[in-house]
């Protein structure tokens, strides 16, 4: 069975502002037929702001509270702080939110904190040295306590592989798998964030690589789709674009039972008819 879940800051959007709590969203993701969330704290709870100091055990206790009334699962609790900056203040003031955020996780029955792999600037864009080794090497180091204080807390950290990021594709994401060498190092798949204008042609190779090489690793999945824009390729939610999920699906059946996946890019008008698509292509491979 595939447990297909929703990015919690994507519910209830175009509705009255009394309806985008915390409790609402998830009220409403569970009525919608979902039953796992990924959980960006800061676009879901106006006013907070989400350093480290906020990141307490209460927290964690509230978040359990909320979601298990709901039925719903924390999937990911989101943490998409740039760790190859090279600002060692940023730096430390990320760090700190990684460390926060996987001890809230722990409080709130969440294994996972999941996090990009970020670019080599201040800015968090890419450059011409985001796909260096120097870049890579940054990421590695700045990533190994994080990683540590996972294993402290009992928590899995998740890395996403992200074309435009360091680590961009399945051999980059090994690479820092065996560097780190804990069990405590995971990642999260998502396929189409592996794809961009200079090899969305051969998406089907570039996928079934990923799907071939990180098997043993994945730990969860993020399913959206994409059409072509005029210089890049624009993420929609799944149904709407050229995705075809019947290979990854398939994949995902015959070796991660009960995974849980989360739509991505879905709007209020479209989410239920995308995990509904989703449900039905599983359940035909």
């Amino acid at each position: 069975m595939l447990q297909i879940g929703i990015r919690l800051h994507d519910v209830n959007t175009a509705c009255a502002p009394e309806m985008q709590t915390l409790e609402s969203r998830a009220k409403t993701a569970r009525e919608e037929g979902f039953c796992c969330v990924h959980l960006a704290p800061q676009k879901v709870m106006k006013g907070v702001a989400f350093e480290e100091k906020a990141f307490t055990e209460g927290l964690g206790h509230y978040f359990h509270r909320v979601f298990g009334k709901n039925d719903l699962d924390i999937a990911v609790l989101g943490c998409y702080m740039n760790l190859a900056t090279p600002d060692p203040a940023q730096l430390r003031t990320f760090q700190g939110r990684y460390y926060g955020s996987i001890r809230t996780a722990a409080r709130c029955n969440c294994g996972m904190v999941g996090t990009e792999t970020g670019a080599p600037n201040r800015e968090y864009k890419p450059d011409r040295m985001t796909r260096s080794d120097e870049a890579l090497d940054t990421f590695i180091r700045n990533l190994a306590p994080v990683v540590e204080c996972a294993e402290n807390y009992g928590v899995t950290l998740a890395i996403e592989p992200v074309l435009k990021h360091i680590v961009y594709n399945a051999d980059r994401a090994l690479q820092v798998i065996r560097s780190i060498g804990s069990r405590n190092l995971r990642i999260i798949f998502d396929p189409v964030n592996l794809l961009g204008s200079e090899n969305v042609d051969r998406r089907d190779d570039v996928i079934r690589d990923a799907m071939d090489k990180l098997c043993d690793h994945i730990a969860m999945v993020h399913l959206k789709d994409f059409v072509r824009g005029e210089n890049d390729l624009i993420s929609v939610a799944a149904g709407e674009g050229e995705m075809d999920y019947r290979e990854i699906l398939r994949f995902l059946k015959a070796n991660k039972p009960c995974i849980q996946a989360t739509l991505e890019n879905t709007v209020n008008e479209n989410a239920v008819r995308s995990r509904m698509l989703i449900e039905r292509i599983y359940e035909e491979v």
